[in-house]
């Protein structure tokens, strides 16, 4: 099970530290990077899904329109890109409620996926399930069991779809996968550690995977990518980092596999057969 999805986001939010105080001064990039994206899933005929921002919607609704018509499968990635784990039960609700409605006007369908900025459910606020769960999702694809910088669930455990199980409310899990190697445990399937790994490196461990979730974004792809000079010269150096062959990387891989997007890997999942892990 090889699971391609996409967190829509405009090129500068990989800034997690000055908030969006300048948002509206930067340069529009997403529609370009998006199309790029889209083409290339048309050319291999691939579904995806896609996790949007509700300031992205509210800002670029043809965005959402063209990825809907295009027959892709859109979710919640939060409004403001904020980590979850930053803000309190009240500031998370109203959030997410936020985005929700906002992506809901644009598609007219009803949203039931949810991914966190920066994998930002961690042991330490999992009340969000209950939030989500009582804000109408029923599946979340926020867990990245292993170390990460502005996120990260070490102790959750498991690397495979899984139920969640949170004060009497049941959610559906598809965390990110992980690889042992060198004794640690390692992304491999998205963002920056795809763009920086060799892909033959990344091909052998989906080869041995039985199940992959995968998570880019439209700026992955792009080598024009401008330059934040404010920010950490470690957080530009990771954010700029194998942008080059990037696209180039996605395509073959796209060749190597065959992916489905998150709607297509809940119908052919037997969820009575899969572990319930309690957080409550």
């Amino acid at each position: 099970m090889n699971i391609l999805t996409f967190d829509l986001e405009e090129w500068f939010h990989y800034d997690m530290i000055s908030g969006n105080g300048e948002w509206e001064n930067y340069e529009v990039r997403i529609d370009r990077d998006t199309d790029r994206v889209l083409a290339l899933l048309a050319d291999h005929d691939t579904k995806a899904t896609f996790f949007c921002l509700g300031w992205v919607a509210s800002r670029h609704p043809g965005i959402i329109r063209q990825i809907v018509e295009a027959g892709h499968e859109v979710g919640c990635h939060s409004y403001l890109h904020e980590p979850a784990f930053k803000m309190n039960r009240d500031q998370f609700t109203s959030d997410t409620e936020r985005a929700v409605k906002s992506i809901e006007d644009i598609t007219g369908k009803k949203i039931n996926l949810y991914r966190a900025p920066a994998f930002s459910i961690t042991a330490s606020n999992t009340w969000a399930f209950e939030v989500l769960a009582q804000l109408g999702i029923e599946i979340d694809c926020s867990i990245l069991p292993a170390s990460h910088d502005y996120g990260g669930f070490p102790s959750f455990g498991n690397t495979g779809p899984v139920q969640i199980e949170y004060k009497g409310h049941r959610m559906k899990e598809f965390p990110i996968n992980t690889t042992r190697f060198a004794g640690r445990d390692l992304v491999f399937s998205g963002g920056g550690f795809f763009r920086i790994m060799p892909y033959l490196f990344i091909r052998s461990r989906m080869k041995r995977s039985i199940y992959v979730m995968t998570y880019f974004h439209p700026r992955d792809f792009d080598p024009q990518l401008p330059v934040l000079k404010h920010l950490p010269l470690r957080r530009q150096i990771k954010s700029r980092a194998g942008l080059k062959g990037a696209y180039r990387k996605l395509d073959r891989m796209l060749r190597d596999f065959d992916f489905m997007n998150v709607e297509q890997a809940n119908r052919v999942m037997d969820w009575d057969r899969v572990k319930t892990i309690r957080l409550d």
